[in-house]
């Protein structure tokens, strides 16, 4: 009779492990953080894996995936559970909505579609915008008293623009521009390879450029980004994309990935893209030096 009730404990002992085990795997399940292939998602992707392990849970990163088709995609399929994204990529790319310049109309917009469409939604936007913009020359801008766009297109005969073809077509580039500010009659118009684009400015072969908000070399004072200042661009507010599932499961994954929104403007972003493009900082070091400041002034 002994023999048979330790035969009996044993084996529930052993079905109390394997229930124990399994509630805690599933507890525990990684949270699939994904990324697009350029430096700034990178940088982005790695500060919510260092939040998200900081409130406690696993990640794995999959990062370098590709283009926003292969992150939407893998997102919807479950693949991944948060990634950032921009709105007005959202809005454009995605849902293939027409361009609305209204920041919080844009994000209120997509964060329904995608809560409808696809069960994703979208957490706090970061005051960072990589959206489409013009940058000058600091010794042009400082001449012609040049700080916005407005002030371009009364200036634009004196000034040297270095264009790509696809600006020039898109709707979004220079026929969006004339149709809010008016025409440009810029001194010269050449096209130009985008990855050369800085440079033409700093061996003066250009003026003008077109640039993103939040490219990592307007931190040098050569380069003066000009104010959208009748915002004829839409706005493209970093935001995490992330699972309604998720959220329902780890409701405080919420809160440590909208502190990363908090602590990100234009400025802030373009120093981190600066130290990865133009130092050669490791995207992933870059992240962890920045997140440590941010628990340093949390403290």
């Amino acid at each position: 009779m002994k023999k048979k009730i330790n035969k009996q404990l044993c084996i529930c002992s052993l079905v109390a492990l394997v229930l124990l085990t399994t509630g805690c795997s599933s507890q525990k399940d990684a949270i699939q953080i994904g990324s697009k292939d350029f430096t700034e998602s990178y940088i982005l992707a790695e500060l919510y894996a260092l939040t998200l392990e900081d409130a406690g849970y696993q990640v794995e990163r999959k990062f370098n995936l590709g283009g926003t088709n292969v992150t939407h995609a893998a997102i919807k399929k479950g693949e991944l559970d948060v990634y950032p994204e921009y709105t007005g990529t959202c809005l454009i790319n995605v849902l293939n909505m027409d361009p609305i310049t209204d920041p919080d109309e844009v994000y209120d917009t997509v964060k329904n579609e995608y809560e409808k469409q696809f069960s994703l939604t979208l957490l706090q936007p970061a005051k960072a915008s990589n959206s489409q913009g013009l940058a000058i020359s600091a010794a042009i801008s400082e001449a012609y008293h040049m700080t916005t766009i407005s002030d371009l297109q009364a200036n634009a005969q004196n000034v040297r623009f270095a264009s790509q073809g696809a600006f020039e077509e898109n709707p979004d580039g220079m026929p969006a521009l004339q149709e809010t500010y008016g025409e440009f009659t810029f001194k010269s118009v050449e096209y130009y390879d985008n990855a050369i684009k800085y440079e033409l400015i700093k061996n003066e072969q250009a003026d003008l450029i077109i640039a993103f908000t939040t490219d990592g070399q307007l931190t040098d004072d050569q380069f003066v980004l000009l104010e959208d200042d009748k915002s004829a661009w839409p706005p493209y507010n970093i935001v995490p994309v992330i699972r309604m599932d998720l959220i329902e499961r780890y409701p405080d994954a919420k809160g440590a990935l909208n502190r990363i929104s908090e602590a990100l403007d234009n400025e802030m972003m373009q120093t981190l893209n600066a130290k990865v493009d133009i130092e050669k900082q490791e995207p992933d070091a870059v992240a962890k030096e920045f997140f440590n400041t941010l628990n340093v002034e949390g403290d």
